[in-house]
């Protein structure tokens, strides 16, 4: 099997592995049937619903209740320059979608400006996901937070199914941008759009010994805090660890059946716990896919089989894909597609 050729001495590691903390019985899985067994009991109006369905239903995951996003807003986030310079074609935006609707994705991800450029040719072809806030990243000396670009009614105006905002959780700036994406989700929910929130840590002291900035318990407040201010859909970063409230001093709440009970150090059970805090499913967890590196198609597969197996509803995968020749990408893209098309590949 392909999956493990990248998967190597992981393969059963990772394919064997039963959770035995939180049980599959207990979590709202994804499938064909999501938005109507579970979006439907929610408040969500009936053109949100629609709008959630369009993404379920697009791309070679259509139908599957899955779903594989191509996000490519780094142009603001880590400068054109550093994001497309290794592909200089996809400075012009329609390049991205094209990468999107040529790798079977669900949907594209990116700024007002790159979807706007070519709404009019595109936005009935893929749905459409515009990012509302980023960290511009050209203040001198460099500051990190998420501000405005755009409004909901403009993304809704392009023709867009759903918007998407990034919270910096644990940063002095974070009560701000819960309050402002809040109201923008609030808007998007009443014109008929779906809305994805990239629930991210942000904060020097979350770097210890550790990175607990993608520790289980710590992403998995910041997912719970997302799915409060009725986020449909939750981007996360795949846990690589645990115990962020235990090594900072005097910080926060939580409890010692987290760590005995709800969570072990295998990357599924830290998953899970997840999504688990995204209403046990409720919301669905994607988690994002990182940098692009030496090994982008093992580590792709990896995560891919993580999040699946622990409950995740897909993958958003965006320099992996695009900061590569075209083919490559869309090979990127299909594998990790493949995985949540795999009947063999079960919940843990």
């Amino acid at each position: 099997m392909e999956i493990e050729k990248y998967l190597r001495e992981e393969t059963l590691y990772l394919l064997d592995h039963v959770c035995r903390t939180i049980s599959k019985d207990k979590i709202h899985l994804p499938g064909p049937n999501f938005t109507d067994r579970i979006m439907g009991s929610s408040d969500r109006s009936n053109r949100v619903l629609g709008s959630l369905q369009q993404l379920f239903d697009h791309g070679r995951l259509g139908g599957t209740g899955y779903l594989s996003l191509l996000p490519v807003d780094q142009g603001v986030e880590h400068s054109a320059g550093a994001s497309f310079a290794p592909n200089p074609e996809y400075f012009d935006p329609e390049n991205i979608v094209k990468l999107a609707i040529e790798g079977g994705c669900n949907a594209v991800a990116s700024t007002l400006g790159v979807l706007g450029a070519v709404s009019r040719k595109y936005a009935h072809k893929i749905p459409f996901l515009v990012k509302l806030n980023h960290n511009e990243l050209l203040s001198y000396p460099n500051t990190f937070d998420q501000i405005y670009f755009a409004q909901v009614e403009q993304a809704w105006n392009m023709g867009a199914v759903a918007v998407g905002a990034t919270i910096y959780f644990g940063s002095p700036e974070s009560d701000r941008q819960i309050q402002e994406t809040s109201k923008a989700f609030k808007r998007a929910h009443e014109l008929g759009m779906a809305t994805v929130l990239w629930c991210y840590l942000r904060n020097d002291a979350f770097t210890k010994d550790k990175d607990y900035s993608v520790s289980a318990d710590l992403t998995g407040q910041a997912n719970h805090l997302g799915v409060t201010i009725e986020a449909d859909i939750i981007k996360q970063k795949q846990p690589s660890t645990n115990g962020g409230y235990l090594a900072l001093k005097d910080f926060g709440k939580t409890s010692d059946l987290v760590y005995s009970k709800l969570t072990t150090d295998h990357p599924i059970d830290l998953t899970r716990y997840q999504v688990a805090n995204c209403y046990m499913g409720r919301a669905g967890l994607i988690n994002s896919g990182g940098a692009s590196g030496k090994d982008d198609f093992a580590a792709a597969t990896r995560t891919a089989v993580i999040n699946k197996r622990a409950g995740g509803m897909g993958l958003i995968s965006g320099r992996k894909a695009f900061q590569r020749p075209m083919k490559e990408g869309v090979k990127l893209l299909h594998l990790i597609q493949d995985i949540y098309l795999d009947s063999s590949i079960t919940i843990a």
